[in-house]
């Protein structure tokens, strides 16, 4: 009972961060299954599982409060469905850290260029909409690498996205997060194919779902309501974090090692968000000014 109540956490937590930021959900989730010994198949199997119920609540949550562009997510759940498919029935037989640096390596970089963009003192635009021939790779990339690794839909469509630079922050979020739906349910279909019902951690994806399910709405009214600028830089922070520390993992690193980095980057990471806040903060008023120093 004590361990349903924790992955119950777990989902709740897991669903704030990824709601609100559009990443997180898959990596938590699947990091603390697998340190608990659930085999990564299962472990991914359980997440997206129970990523059916979340994904389906952050999208209605999302959509109420107008941060979904529909359009991006048409193009963009059919691919990950099919991508999430073929890397769920992959997954039953593959060695995940084959591809494990590479993405790690790629996705450092864009959290990088997407915190960076944000943190420029010049002002923010949003035009257009992201292109279908843009999108559907995309969607078909992520969706195979968040069944293969059990979190990477939210962490390569967010942070591509967010680096185009054509939607604003909360509608990237909440795009992402709406297709995700579609794409749990394309993961979920492989992981059935490939494990059948008695290899799936059922108790594991209830708690899951439950804790996910009651933080969706929390984390739809975070994004409507954070600053473009804080939320884009958030994100990219939390992108270049967890693949500092998936590379630290792979590269066998000791503790001391990976604590220090961790460290770093998470100090960073708050300078970062403590900057875009400051950005984010109206210039003074002269004459408010003047009429202080005089008083």
């Amino acid at each position: 009972m004590r361990r349903l109540v924790l992955l119950a956490l777990v989902g709740l937590a897991a669903q704030l961060v990824d709601g609100s930021l559009g990443m997180g959900y898959g990596v938590t989730s699947a990091t603390l299954l697998v340190s608990a010994g659930i085999a990564p198949a299962a472990a991914s199997a359980a997440i997206h599982l129970s990523e059916i119920g979340t994904s389906l609540a952050s999208g209605v949550s999302h959509h109420a409060l107008g941060n979904v562009d529909w359009r991006t997510v048409l193009v963009l759940a059919g691919p990950g469905a099919l991508g999430a498919f073929a890397g769920a029935t992959l997954l039953v037989s593959l060695d995940a850290r084959v591809a494990v640096p590479v993405v790690a390596v790629v996705l450092v970089a864009l959290g990088a260029f997407v915190t960076m963009r944000f943190l420029s003192p010049r002002r923010l635009r949003f035009g257009g909409r992201p292109r279908a021939r843009a999108l559907a790779p995309l969607g078909l990339v992520a969706g195979t690498l968040d069944a293969v690794g059990g979190g990477g839909w939210g962490p390569v469509g967010t942070s591509s996205l967010l680096a185009s630079g054509r939607l604003e922050p909360r509608k990237v979020v909440g795009s992402v997060d709406t297709a995700e739906f579609v794409v749990a349910l394309g993961g979920s279909l492989g992981f059935l194919v490939g494990l059948g019902v008695r290899g799936i951690e059922w108790a594991a994806v209830a708690a899951l779902m439950v804790g996910g399910v009651l933080a969706a709405p929390v984390a739809a009214l975070l994004v409507r309501h954070l600053p473009a600028r804080v939320l884009g830089v958030a994100a990219g922070g939390l992108i270049v974090l967890t693949n500092v520390q998936t590379l630290a993992q792979w590269a066998d690193a000791t503790g001391v090692t990976r604590g220090l980095l961790a460290s770093i980057v998470f100090t960073l990471w708050v300078l970062w968000t403590a900057w875009a806040v400051k950005l984010e903060q109206p210039p003074a008023d002269p004459s408010r000014r003047a009429q202080g120093i005089l008083a």
